[in-house]
């Protein structure tokens, strides 16, 4: 990210290449996060079949957990002295997760990807608690048990859902 403006300046009590380190992370996560959104969002809108209603009902539970990380992540970059996602194409640039635009899944195939993306999600979850922990950045540590503990619920339910869909 660019220096941050005078007036968005933060205080922090962490060394600046820790901070920014831990904020490069963060805002890579965020991008994913975004993805991560999306991609549960266009299950939700566009599952159909036999288990329509409760896979409709799941999707939606699980896009608004996903949706309610993204302003704790970034608010978290914030208090850390940095700037967060400007815009749509920074997100599409720095997504990890690989998109897929295809216009018709099944509800089989929604869940498969949607477990994969979890996998990968999950993954770099525990990345960034890496990089927080060797920083001794505990609040950043402690949001991120939280949202790993969430992603492990997410992709349990799915796991379940790909077995039975």
């Amino acid at each position: 990210m660019n220096m941050v403006p005078k007036p968005l300046s933060t205080p922090h009590v962490y060394d600046i290449k820790g901070a920014k380190e831990i904020s490069e992370n963060l805002n890579t996560l965020l991008a994913d996060t975004f993805s991560l959104h999306m991609k549960t969002k266009n299950c939700h809108w566009h599952v159909f079949g036999p288990h329509f209603r409760d896979l409709h009902i799941m999707f939606d539970e699980q896009a608004e957990q996903i949706f309610d990380m993204i302003d704790v992540l970034a608010e978290r970059v914030r208090k850390l002295g940095h700037l967060t996602l400007l815009s749509t194409s920074q997100i599409s640039k720095m997504q990890r997760l690989k998109n897929k635009e295809v216009p018709f899944n099944s509800s089989k195939e929604m869940l498969e990807e949607l477990y994969q993306d979890h996998l990968e999600f999950i993954k770099y979850l525990y990345e960034a608690h890496e990089i927080a922990d060797r920083f001794n950045d505990k609040a950043t540590c402690s949001l991120l048990e939280v949202f790993i503990d969430e992603a492990e619920r997410r992709l349990w339910f799915l796991y379940e859902s790909c077995q039975n869909g």
